[in-house]
């Protein structure tokens, strides 16, 4: 009997799989040899890709080498102008205006190893393209294509003209061609698409793939509004006998929140520190760590609180010691589903540092709810107009701020900064503060706060751009509705567009992260 053949030994691997981080430095040596003579992308553009959009970013691999990609995003196309450019509808290359809510994938680039074309490289990068649009029911594929083979025929044909007769399978261009040969259809020719596009003289096709399967989302088309209703607490700080006593007091503020059927509670920095006034510990440091072993009480509290009242808490921020024996100020989100996240503060004070030893965080969290994307950012974090930018390129729309300051300047820095991040941003902050005194308390004696609502500054927004604001230095609720879909509209055509103009060719900020 003859011996069977090892068939493995004849076996490759080709596979379309999600990119990661760890193929950028490929990608961009492969972006070079597809694309000789055009500005290649930036390490900072693939990592803003894959934390923007990972789904929509995809290699081939072929025996684990990587042969080809593609990069994608998701928009509203009918927000953008006909004769856009591919910085337009990429941000620069960023894509930190996708749009998850929208109904158009848009293509902003495909390439394959050169080594490797006609192996059908591109077509499977196509397939799985589609594949996505069909799991993600949107609408249609758009990409703006190159027609490298323009160059050759400039002289004697307009753009139009060449396009029509590469339909017309008269002339090949290894784009177009393609392109038609997968289902595309031509809806226009855009100039000046690219403008390091040489060969074809930087014109571009808009073409536009439909997804038959595509089932209409009534509320993607008809939305005129996205209401999301916040209730902040500007809280007494008052000398307590117990923890029981300070919970009575928070069910309060999130019943009241609830009875408004408000879909955030917002509490202030620290206002755990209460806890210190039936505490008999005169040292700051170690009352600090006294209060710590309240920790879990307070996360189960608050956790069924935003359970039982139906109800996101954004749960102040409190001191937590953790395994390494240092102590953080962490602010906690408890959603109504139940499930918890938490935000480090980043930067601390030279006060927390004095009285607490309290140790910085070092990550920026941005934060899936049923109301969208938000971040938490905590008093002096605010003050840094970097953070607010990390977050609002993850996709944040709200910025909450639980904050305490003991005077009217170290409040303003904060009421300032968080009016700044909105207009630079074109998001909403919330800042929410404690108010009152604690005598016996070392270091939390007198607090001030005036607690808002902050939006952009713009025709649709409310005016001065503040939503609402309560008394200075009075025990009360702030009640305020933000509409995130105005949010979105103004970031596509407000009177200024921030996020839109920014100069990511003389500057971007890099986030350091793990």
């Amino acid at each position: 009997m003859s011996e069977e053949f090892d068939l493995s030994e004849f076996e490759i691997s080709m596979v379309i799989r999600q990119m990661e981080f760890s193929d950028i430095k490929k990608l961009l040596s492969m972006q070079e040899l597809c694309f000789p003579g055009m500005e290649p992308w930036e390490e900072g553009h693939l990592k803003s890709h894959l934390e923007t959009f990972p789904e929509g970013q995809m290699v081939a691999e072929l025996d684990g080498e990587i042969i080809g990609s593609c990069s994608s995003l998701i928009i509203n196309f009918d927000e953008y102008d006909d004769r856009h450019t591919w910085d337009d509808v990429t941000d620069e290359g960023y894509i930190t205006n996708h749009n998850p809510d929208g109904y158009n994938m848009y293509g902003i680039e495909v390439m394959v190893h050169p080594d490797y074309r006609r192996m059908k490289v591109g077509q499977r990068l196509y397939e799985a393209r589609k594949e996505l649009a069909r799991e993600l029911n949107l609408k249609s594929i758009i990409l703006g294509g190159r027609i490298p083979n323009y160059h050759k025929f400039a002289e004697e044909m307009s753009p139009r003209e060449y396009v029509d007769s590469v339909s017309r399978h008269k002339i090949y261009d290894p784009v177009l061609t393609f392109q038609l040969m997968n289902d595309f259809t031509l809806m226009r020719v855009n100039p000046n698409y690219l403008p390091d596009d040489k060969a074809s003289k930087k014109y571009a096709t808009l073409m536009e793939w439909n997804n038959v399967d595509y089932k209409p989302v009534t509320k993607r088309h008809f939305k005129t509004s996205y209401p999301v209703r916040i209730c902040v607490v500007q809280y007494l700080m008052r000398k307590i006998s117990s923890f029981e006593e300070m919970a009575h007091q928070c069910e309060y503020f999130v019943d009241v929140a609830s009875d408004a059927n408000s879909d955030f509670v917002v509490f202030p920095e620290i206002f755990t520190t209460q806890l210190m006034s039936f505490m008999d510990e005169i040292s700051p440091s170690q009352a600090v760590r006294k209060m710590t072993e309240y920790t879990p009480q307070y996360i189960e509290l608050f956790m069924n609180l935003a359970v039982r009242y139906n109800v996101n808490i954004i749960g102040g921020s409190h001191f937590v010691e953790e395994e390494d024996e240092e102590i953080y100020n962490i602010s906690y989100l408890f959603r109504r589903d139940g499930s918890i996240e938490k935000q480090y503060k980043i930067h601390i004070t030279p006060n927390e540092r004095k009285w607490w030893g309290i140790s910085a965080g070092d990550a920026v969290r941005v934060f899936d709810t049923d109301c969208g994307k938000i971040a938490i950012q905590i008093c002096y974090d605010i003050e840094f107009p970097e953070l607010a930018r990390i977050a609002t390129d993850a996709g944040a729309n709200i910025i909450f701020t639980p904050f305490c300051t003991e005077d009217r300047q170290g409040y303003l820095r904060v009421r300032y900064c968080a009016q700044a991040r909105a207009v630079e941003n074109q998001i909403y902050t919330v800042i929410s503060g404690t108010v009152g005194n604690l005598p016996q308390t070392e270091n939390m004696d007198i607090q001030y706060a005036q607690s808002a609502i902050f939006a952009p500054s713009d025709f649709e927004f409310a005016r001065d751009g503040i939503v609402g604001e309560t008394n200075a230095n009075l025990e009360m609720v702030l009640i305020g509705d933000v509409d995130l879909e105005i949010l979105r509209r103004q970031r596509q055509d407000g009177t200024v567009k921030q996020l839109k103009d920014r100069r990511h060719d003389v500057y971007r900020i890099e986030y350091k992260k793990d």
